[in-house]
Protein backbone atom coordinates (compact mmCIF):
# COMPACT_ATOMS: atom_id res chain seq x y z
CA UNK A 1 0.00 0.00 0.00
CA UNK A 2 1.43 3.61 -0.60
CA UNK A 3 1.51 5.14 2.78
CA UNK A 4 2.35 8.89 3.18
CA UNK A 5 3.52 9.87 6.89
CA UNK A 6 1.87 6.89 8.42
CA UNK A 7 -1.47 6.64 6.32
CA UNK A 8 -2.18 4.47 3.88
CA UNK A 9 -3.75 3.96 0.25
CA UNK A 10 -4.83 1.25 -1.94
CA UNK A 11 -4.66 3.42 -4.74
CA UNK A 12 -1.19 4.80 -5.88
CA UNK A 13 -3.22 7.24 -8.13
CA UNK A 14 -3.76 10.79 -7.70
CA UNK A 15 -6.08 12.99 -9.45
CA UNK A 16 -6.37 16.66 -9.86
CA UNK A 17 -9.61 18.31 -10.13
CA UNK A 18 -9.55 21.11 -12.54
CA UNK A 19 -10.42 21.55 -16.25
CA UNK A 20 -13.42 18.97 -16.34
CA UNK A 21 -16.17 19.79 -18.81
CA UNK A 22 -18.78 19.43 -15.90
CA UNK A 23 -19.07 17.65 -12.60
CA UNK A 24 -20.22 14.91 -13.51
CA UNK A 25 -17.93 13.61 -15.91
CA UNK A 26 -15.54 14.77 -12.92
CA UNK A 27 -17.72 12.16 -10.74
CA UNK A 28 -17.38 9.64 -13.39
CA UNK A 29 -13.86 9.82 -13.66
CA UNK A 30 -12.91 9.93 -10.07
CA UNK A 31 -15.29 6.91 -9.62
CA UNK A 32 -13.61 4.79 -11.96
CA UNK A 33 -9.91 6.06 -11.41
CA UNK A 34 -10.52 4.38 -7.71
CA UNK A 35 -8.21 6.89 -6.50
CA UNK A 36 -8.24 8.00 -2.96
CA UNK A 37 -6.50 10.97 -3.03
CA UNK A 38 -7.62 14.43 -5.10
CA UNK A 39 -5.36 17.23 -4.85
CA UNK A 40 -6.77 21.19 -5.66
CA UNK A 41 -6.16 24.38 -5.42
CA UNK A 42 -7.10 26.41 -2.12
CA UNK A 43 -7.42 29.63 -4.58
CA UNK A 44 -10.40 27.70 -5.94
CA UNK A 45 -12.40 27.29 -2.76
CA UNK A 46 -14.49 30.35 -0.85
CA UNK A 47 -12.71 29.31 2.40
CA UNK A 48 -14.78 32.22 3.64
CA UNK A 49 -17.94 30.26 2.66
CA UNK A 50 -18.01 26.94 3.10
CA UNK A 51 -21.17 26.50 2.21
CA UNK A 52 -21.03 27.73 -1.18
CA UNK A 53 -21.31 25.33 -3.73
CA UNK A 54 -17.78 24.27 -5.49
CA UNK A 55 -16.09 21.94 -7.53
CA UNK A 56 -16.19 19.28 -5.28
CA UNK A 57 -20.39 19.02 -4.92
CA UNK A 58 -20.91 15.30 -5.85
CA UNK A 59 -17.70 13.82 -5.12
CA UNK A 60 -18.32 11.27 -1.99
CA UNK A 61 -15.40 13.18 0.09
CA UNK A 62 -16.15 10.16 2.73
CA UNK A 63 -14.14 7.73 0.32
CA UNK A 64 -11.07 10.29 -0.71
CA UNK A 65 -8.50 12.34 1.01
CA UNK A 66 -8.09 15.62 0.10
CA UNK A 67 -4.61 17.26 -0.97
CA UNK A 68 -5.09 20.96 -1.18
CA UNK A 69 -2.07 22.62 -3.28
CA UNK A 70 -0.85 26.06 -2.84
CA UNK A 71 -0.93 26.69 -6.70
CA UNK A 72 -0.61 30.57 -7.45
CA UNK A 73 2.31 31.24 -4.56
CA UNK A 74 5.42 32.53 -6.02
CA UNK A 75 6.85 32.73 -2.50
CA UNK A 76 7.56 30.61 0.48
CA UNK A 77 5.40 33.25 2.39
CA UNK A 78 2.79 32.65 0.28
CA UNK A 79 2.50 29.21 0.37
CA UNK A 80 2.50 28.92 4.30
CA UNK A 81 -0.12 31.41 4.50
CA UNK A 82 -2.20 29.16 1.55
CA UNK A 83 -1.16 26.15 4.11
CA UNK A 84 -2.40 27.60 6.65
CA UNK A 85 -5.64 28.98 5.95
CA UNK A 86 -6.50 25.52 4.41
CA UNK A 87 -5.76 23.94 7.84
CA UNK A 88 -8.02 26.35 9.23
CA UNK A 89 -10.42 26.11 7.18
CA UNK A 90 -10.93 22.30 8.53
CA UNK A 91 -9.60 20.70 4.89
CA UNK A 92 -6.59 18.84 6.33
CA UNK A 93 -3.06 19.23 7.23
CA UNK A 94 -2.02 17.46 4.23
CA UNK A 95 -0.29 20.43 1.66
CA UNK A 96 1.10 20.43 -1.76
CA UNK A 97 3.72 22.73 -1.52
CA UNK A 98 3.35 24.28 -5.42
CA UNK A 99 5.24 27.59 -6.02
CA UNK A 100 5.75 28.70 -9.93
CA UNK A 101 9.13 29.68 -10.61
CA UNK A 102 9.08 29.99 -14.62
CA UNK A 103 5.71 31.19 -16.19
CA UNK A 104 6.86 29.91 -19.25
CA UNK A 105 7.65 26.01 -18.47
CA UNK A 106 5.80 25.86 -14.46
CA UNK A 107 8.63 24.74 -13.27
CA UNK A 108 8.94 25.52 -9.53
CA UNK A 109 10.90 27.89 -7.49
CA UNK A 110 13.77 25.79 -6.23
CA UNK A 111 14.72 28.01 -3.39
CA UNK A 112 11.06 28.96 -2.46
CA UNK A 113 9.97 25.68 -2.17
CA UNK A 114 12.79 24.20 0.01
CA UNK A 115 12.41 27.03 2.38
CA UNK A 116 8.15 26.35 2.41
CA UNK A 117 8.79 22.47 2.92
CA UNK A 118 11.30 23.39 5.88
CA UNK A 119 8.49 25.59 7.70
CA UNK A 120 5.75 23.94 6.90
CA UNK A 121 7.37 20.32 8.35
CA UNK A 122 8.20 22.89 10.98
CA UNK A 123 4.23 24.09 12.02
CA UNK A 124 3.21 20.52 11.63
CA UNK A 125 1.89 19.64 8.10
CA UNK A 126 2.34 16.46 6.15
CA UNK A 127 4.66 18.11 3.48
CA UNK A 128 4.39 17.04 -0.05
CA UNK A 129 6.50 19.44 -2.60
CA UNK A 130 6.16 19.38 -6.36
CA UNK A 131 9.51 19.66 -7.73
CA UNK A 132 11.55 18.84 -10.77
CA UNK A 133 13.71 16.08 -11.77
CA UNK A 134 16.44 17.56 -10.09
CA UNK A 135 18.53 14.92 -8.17
CA UNK A 136 19.82 16.93 -5.23
CA UNK A 137 16.94 19.12 -4.94
CA UNK A 138 14.71 15.72 -4.05
CA UNK A 139 17.43 14.62 -1.27
CA UNK A 140 17.36 18.11 0.43
CA UNK A 141 13.41 18.43 -0.13
CA UNK A 142 13.52 14.60 2.06
CA UNK A 143 16.32 15.94 4.29
CA UNK A 144 13.92 19.03 5.48
CA UNK A 145 11.51 16.65 6.37
CA UNK A 146 9.28 15.94 3.38
CA UNK A 147 6.88 13.06 3.61
CA UNK A 148 6.80 12.27 0.05
CA UNK A 149 8.69 14.36 -3.14
CA UNK A 150 6.65 15.29 -5.96
CA UNK A 151 9.38 15.20 -9.23
CA UNK A 152 7.84 16.19 -12.37
CA UNK A 153 7.63 14.40 -15.53
CA UNK A 154 7.70 16.93 -17.92
CA UNK A 155 6.32 20.59 -17.87
CA UNK A 156 2.58 20.68 -16.45
CA UNK A 157 -0.40 19.76 -18.75
CA UNK A 158 2.34 19.59 -21.30
CA UNK A 159 1.14 15.67 -22.33
CA UNK A 160 5.06 14.99 -23.31
CA UNK A 161 5.63 11.88 -20.65
CA UNK A 162 8.88 10.86 -18.59
CA UNK A 163 11.90 13.18 -20.77
CA UNK A 164 14.08 12.24 -17.96
CA UNK A 165 14.26 8.57 -16.82
CA UNK A 166 17.98 8.59 -15.70
CA UNK A 167 17.13 11.49 -13.29
CA UNK A 168 13.99 10.37 -12.15
CA UNK A 169 15.32 6.77 -11.67
CA UNK A 170 18.40 8.20 -9.52
CA UNK A 171 15.28 10.56 -7.54
CA UNK A 172 13.85 7.13 -6.55
CA UNK A 173 16.96 4.75 -5.90
CA UNK A 174 17.79 7.43 -3.63
CA UNK A 175 14.76 8.22 -1.63
CA UNK A 176 13.49 7.34 1.53
CA UNK A 177 9.74 8.83 1.31
CA UNK A 178 7.60 8.56 -1.46
CA UNK A 179 7.95 9.07 -4.82
CA UNK A 180 4.79 10.67 -6.36
CA UNK A 181 5.46 11.58 -10.11
CA UNK A 182 3.41 15.00 -10.64
CA UNK A 183 3.15 16.68 -13.86
CA UNK A 184 3.66 16.19 -18.01
CA UNK A 185 1.57 12.51 -17.91
CA UNK A 186 0.36 12.39 -21.14
CA UNK A 187 -0.94 8.19 -21.56
CA UNK A 188 -1.24 5.39 -20.06
CA UNK A 189 2.05 4.60 -20.99
CA UNK A 190 3.64 7.11 -19.45
CA UNK A 191 1.74 6.34 -16.10
CA UNK A 192 3.21 2.87 -16.29
CA UNK A 193 6.70 3.59 -17.49
CA UNK A 194 6.89 5.86 -14.48
CA UNK A 195 5.81 3.07 -11.88
CA UNK A 196 7.80 0.70 -13.67
CA UNK A 197 10.79 2.80 -12.82
CA UNK A 198 9.78 2.58 -9.27
CA UNK A 199 7.34 5.54 -8.94
CA UNK A 200 4.84 5.04 -5.68
CA UNK A 201 2.66 7.03 -7.23
CA UNK A 202 1.43 9.57 -10.23
CA UNK A 203 -0.45 12.15 -9.79
CA UNK A 204 -2.09 14.27 -12.81
CA UNK A 205 -4.74 15.92 -14.06
CA UNK A 206 -4.94 17.03 -17.59
CA UNK A 207 -4.53 13.54 -19.13
CA UNK A 208 -7.58 12.92 -17.94
CA UNK A 209 -9.16 15.99 -17.70
CA UNK A 210 -8.69 16.95 -21.31
CA UNK A 211 -8.99 13.60 -22.86
CA UNK A 212 -11.85 12.78 -25.18
CA UNK A 213 -13.40 10.68 -23.21
CA UNK A 214 -12.01 11.45 -19.85
CA UNK A 215 -13.99 8.50 -18.34
CA UNK A 216 -12.70 5.98 -20.33
CA UNK A 217 -8.79 7.43 -19.43
CA UNK A 218 -9.43 7.42 -15.70
CA UNK A 219 -9.81 3.82 -16.22
CA UNK A 220 -6.94 3.52 -18.12
CA UNK A 221 -4.96 5.21 -15.97
CA UNK A 222 -5.58 3.40 -12.96
CA UNK A 223 -5.04 -0.19 -15.15
CA UNK A 224 -1.84 1.09 -16.60
CA UNK A 225 -0.68 2.12 -12.69
CA UNK A 226 -1.84 -1.10 -11.39
CA UNK A 227 0.23 -2.98 -14.22
CA UNK A 228 3.46 -1.14 -13.89
CA UNK A 229 3.30 -1.33 -9.85
CA UNK A 230 2.71 -4.95 -10.36
CA UNK A 231 5.36 -5.21 -13.56
CA UNK A 232 8.38 -3.26 -11.07
CA UNK A 233 7.54 -5.54 -8.37
CA UNK A 234 7.84 -9.17 -10.50
CA UNK A 235 11.17 -7.56 -11.99
CA UNK A 236 11.48 -7.31 -15.62
CA UNK A 237 13.95 -9.42 -17.81
CA UNK A 238 17.22 -7.70 -18.31
CA UNK A 239 17.97 -6.33 -22.01
CA UNK A 240 20.21 -8.16 -24.75
CA UNK A 241 21.34 -7.13 -28.25
CA UNK A 242 20.85 -10.85 -29.25
CA UNK A 243 17.54 -13.41 -29.36
CA UNK A 244 17.30 -16.26 -26.65
CA UNK A 245 14.93 -18.69 -28.00
CA UNK A 246 11.54 -18.81 -25.94
CA UNK A 247 11.42 -22.61 -26.13
CA UNK A 248 14.48 -25.02 -24.62
CA UNK A 249 16.43 -26.98 -27.13
CA UNK A 250 18.08 -29.05 -24.21
CA UNK A 251 17.14 -33.08 -24.42
CA UNK A 252 15.29 -32.83 -27.50
CA UNK A 253 15.24 -35.97 -29.48
CA UNK A 254 14.47 -35.45 -33.29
Amino acid sequence: MLQINGKEFNSRLLLGTGKYATSEIQREAVEVSESEILTFAVRRLDINNPDEQNFLEGLDLEKVSLLPNTSGAKTAEEAIRIAKLARASGICDMIKVEIIGCPHTLLPNPVETLKATEELVKEGFTVLPYTSDDVVLARLLEEAGAHAVMPGAAPIGSGLGIVNPVNLEHIINQANVPIIVDAGIGSPADAAYAMELGADAVLLNTAVSAAGNPVKMAKAMQLAIEAGRLGYEAGRIQKQHGATASSPTDHISL
